[in-house]
């Protein structure tokens, strides 16, 4: 049995009330203090928009959930409530429901969001560690409040970087640790899937975030989104073995004596571990850069990424994922 090398008691510690979410008894507030004003994204569970609150006229984020098990709506609230307060973490504002289809809604601070995909690639190196930081701050303090996020990603990491201001958002995947338990390994996005889901290992725990991380760490600095970019979940495992070598998984798998279905080690084949030089595209990093000055930025920044490079701890090792602990990544940026 694998067990969580931190905060693994937790639960265990705490009274029943604080993680039984079936529990719950739901105080809802009035679904007419809220008007929509334009939609902003859309999930497998749920449609998100901007707000307003029409007593204060503050913006807010409504995040309409679909018809979903009366659980699931109930184990994302009681972790929203039980993590509110905590660094970097979503706050949730209210909860509300239609009177007549009863459908929930969630109401969460806003957050002036840059989208990923324009913000990454215009961050320096110290916007990315800060950022990391900012983000490893957020998951130390749920791990420590015995939760896993199970979604890290950049969809879920907003970012309002006017005022340097990040938020930890869409709980609804996150659960309980507890020790020894089994979960469903069918959490997170595939590009930032953990070996241990990959190879349907159950009995995971707070480190499955640390990978996830890892993953979104080496895409800001490598300038590659996603940086392990699978076709389905056999050839993720595949993408991950071909920069991290297969001598890292194979421990990994004799550690948690962990057996490959036939055919996915096969795909999978051998692999050495690749320096992380390899990932530096000094183009992508400067730009076009077309004169010496150009030149000399990349150069620049190129060295900030090897510096940076060193840094991936989550990504790190295979063999260390289900080891890895927040405090020490942390001391490390």
């Amino acid at each position: 049995m694998s067990k969580a090398r931190v905060y693994t008691d937790v639960n265990v510690l705490r009274p029943k009330e604080y993680w039984d979410y079936e529990a719950l008894t739901v105080q809802w507030g009035e679904q007419d203090d809220y008007e929509v004003v334009r939609k902003v994204g859309r999930g497998k569970y749920s449609e998100v928009f901007e707000g307003i609150n029409v007593n204060n006229n503050e913006k807010c984020i409504i995040k309409i959930l679909k018809p979903v098990k009366k659980k699931k709506i109930k184990r994302e609230i009681k972790i929203l409530q039980n993590l509110c307060g905590g660094p970097n973490i979503v706050k949730l504002l209210d909860i509300v429901r239609d009177q007549h289809s009863k459908t929930p809604s969630l109401i969460f601070e806003y957050v002036n969001n840059t989208d990923f995909k324009v913000l990454y690639p215009t961050l320096t190196d110290y916007d990315i560690r800060y950022y990391i930081y900012e983000l490893l701050k957020a998951l130390d303090y749920c791990h420590s409040q015995g939760i896993m996020h199970r979604d890290v990603k950049p969809h879920n990491v907003m970012i309002d970087h006017e005022l340097r201001k990040l938020r930890l958002i869409d709980w609804g995947l996150a659960e309980f640790y507890h020790p020894g338990k089994e979960y469903n390994v069918r959490v997170a996005s595939r590009y930032f899937k953990g070996p241990e889901l990959l190879v349907d290992l159950q009995d995971y725990d707070y480190s499955l975030d640390m990978w996830s991380l890892g993953c979104m760490f080496a895409g800001m600095i490598f300038r590659k989104e996603p940086f392990f970019y699978g076709h389905d979940n056999h050839d993720q495992l595949v993408k991950i073995a071909k920069v991290l070598g297969t001598d890292g998984l194979n421990a990994y798998l004799n550690k948690y004596r962990i057996e490959l279905d036939p055919q996915l080690e096969a795909l999978v084949g051998r692999h050495s571990r690749k320096p992380w030089s390899k990932f530096i595209n000094p183009q992508k990093i400067a730009g076009h850069a077309h004169n010496r000055q150009g030149q000399r930025c990349a150069n620049r920044s190129s060295a900030a990424i090897h510096r940076s490079s060193s840094h991936i701890i989550a990504v790190g090792s295979l063999t260390e994922t289900k080891d890895c602990e927040g405090a020490s990544v942390v001391a490390c940026l």
